[in-house]
């Protein structure tokens, strides 16, 4: 029941394998990729704990040896101090430039791992283990590695295509429920993007993928993993259509940053929220029909998932203070911020061109219903 997709970049092409039981596969699928029976596997501690001695005996059944270090789970960890902990490690297991490194996690280990294999040594290859449904479906794949900083998210980082991806299904199964919806936020924005018939099968389906249905799970990843691969083939450093990939980015980083990073806000409740945003803002600049914020929020809640700025608890910054922070966004050109907006569900598109008094009437009037908001 695995499906294997091709991400075509010439020389640099890999797999991306998605499916049950590829843990216990891990080394069998990794071995073309190793020069010698060793991996060095970065993940966290929640995670480690949950599969990481599935995944040892996965690698050992093909004579793999696996040396591992578990860092914090959350956000916090992707920074300075995460990344020079995972180097420093790296560095003191003699991990050598044909070594390969393992980025067992979701989102942030998959980010970090990426940007350590990057620096380390020059370059160091590595292989993508995503155990979210976010990280399987988006950030596991198109090479971005990186890390936060203290001014915003993903400023610091490199382009680092990983050699493989293996997305097992089956750790899906131990996903909290927030954070499995929460992840649903990057399927959802691929319909959104560029495939209008993907966001009406999400429509009908989405909701028994959450409830656990494999066979939805699967052509839910690999479509999103397909249209991804796509994109990425032919803008890979995103001089412009991967842009799009950003639909709901622009809006939910300045969340995710007014939020502190915290479990006040995951990323992916982030991009959803940001989508609802984007969608709104098309429709006040004439751009797409009326009924599309709409049904994008209405599928939204009907999933379960966070859909409008009110949804997020605690005080956040007024209109002003969000556009400040959408300002330290690394899609800023010449001091423009790019916002990713749409036609139609399915027909995004990148303008830099913006009038932002109707962003800020679009943030004024989505932040009517937070309790509390700073001046």
């Amino acid at each position: 029941m695995t499906e294997t997709l091709n991400v075509a970049l010439g020389a640099r092409a890999y797999d991306i394998k998605i499916g049950p039981g590829l843990l216990a596969r891990a080394g069998e699928l990794a071995l073309p990729c190793l020069r010698q029976k060793r991996v060095f596997v970065l993940t966290d501690e929640n995670v480690a704990a949950l599969h990481l001695e599935a995944l040892r005996a996965g690698f050992g059944a093909a004579g793999v040896a696996v040396e591992a270090l578990a860092l914090p789970a959350g956000e916090k960890t992707k920074g300075w101090p995460g990344l020079e902990q995972a180097v420093e490690w790296l560095i003191e297991q003699r991990v050598e430039r044909s070594d390969i490194v393992v980025a067992f996690g979701g989102g942030v280990i998959g980010d970090l791992a990426g940007f350590a294999a990057a620096v380390l040594r020059r370059g160091v290859d590595f292989i993508q283990i995503p155990t979210s449904l976010l990280a399987q479906v988006d950030s596991s794949v198109g090479g971005k590695t990186g890390i936060n900083s203290v001014q915003g998210k993903n400023l610091i980082g490199a382009f680092h295509q990983p050699r493989l991806v293996l997305a097992d299904t089956d750790v899906l199964n131990t996903l909290p429920p927030r954070e499995f919806i929460a992840g649903y936020g990057e399927v959802v924005k691929y319909g959104l993007l560029g495939d209008a018939s993907f966001f009406d099968w999400l429509e009908a389906n989405g909701p028994d993928m959450a409830a656990g249905s494999e066979a939805q799970r699967i052509h839910a990843i690999r479509r999103s993993c397909e249209m991804k691969a796509e994109i990425v083939a032919r803008d890979e450093r995103e001089h412009g259509e991967r842009a799009l990939l950003n639909l709901g980015h622009t809006f939910g980083h300045a969340l995710e940053a007014a939020t502190g990073y915290s479990a006040r806000l995951l990323h992916g409740e982030g991009v959803a929220i940001g989508c609802a945003l984007a969608f709104e803002l098309s429709m006040r600049l004439g751009l797409c029909p009326q009924e599309d914020p709409s049904r994008v929020r209405a599928h939204l809640a009907k999933m379960g998932m966070k859909k409008d700025v009110a949804d997020i608890e605690g005080e956040l910054p007024d209109a002003d203070g969000l556009i400040a922070l959408m300002g330290q966004d690394k899609k800023v050109s010449d001091g423009q911020i790019a916002f990713i907006l749409a036609r139609g569900i399915g027909e995004a598109f990148v303008e830099k061109q913006v009038d932002m008094s109707v962003v800020k009437a679009v943030l004024e009037d989505a932040l009517k219903g937070v309790a509390g908001v700073a001046g």
